[in-house]
């Protein structure tokens, strides 16, 4: 599928680099992870950015026909990731990022158009998507796409020891 400008295209192993590096730059101020971080400095080993970059390892490994990317002239700019579950009918929409340089363009919701095809090929019913409420993109795109509130969910942590 090709739009002015851009072009919406199936999830190959090699983007898998710059989809976690599109994550880095994107989820820094949208994520758990980083809010973690922030609150109570670096946990174990690896820092958030690690931590978010396996979301993408999993969500490719888990579902790669449902992983959609945006390129703009030949570079990824955008993805989303998809999951499905035959038995419940519903999709999932786990990630979905496009670089700040190239936001505003329509990528974002034509990753989303494209993805929602898709669940719909599938057979899903229905499709969820999540997003935390410092998410000014996302808690103003979601609804603009149709997607409608149906909770809200607190997310708490703690140290569980006094050493690093």
């Amino acid at each position: 599928m090709s739009e002015p400008g851009y072009t919406i295209r199936r999830y190959r192993d090699a983007d898998l680099d710059a989809l976690k590096a599109i994550t880095i730059i994107c989820f820094e101020n949208v994520s758990i992870d980083a809010n973690i971080e922030r609150r109570f400095g670096r946990v174990g080993e690896h820092d958030w950015k690690w931590r978010k970059a396996r979301h993408i390892d999993d969500d490719a490994r888990a579902h790669p026909e449902g992983v959609f990317v945006a390129e703009v002239d030949g570079r990824v700019v955008g993805y989303i990731t998809s999951r499905t579950d035959h038995e419940s009918r519903v999709g999932w929409i786990p990630n979905l990022s496009v670089l700040p340089e190239c936001q505003g363009r329509g990528i974002g919701r034509a990753l989303m158009d494209h993805c929602l095809r898709y669940l719909r090929d599938a057979g899903m019913k229905l499709a969820k998507i999540e997003t935390l409420l410092q998410n000014d993109v996302g808690s103003t795109f979601y609804p603009s796409v149709g997607f409608e509130e149906v909770a809200r969910q607190i997310h708490y942590a703690m140290p569980l020891t006094d050493d690093d």
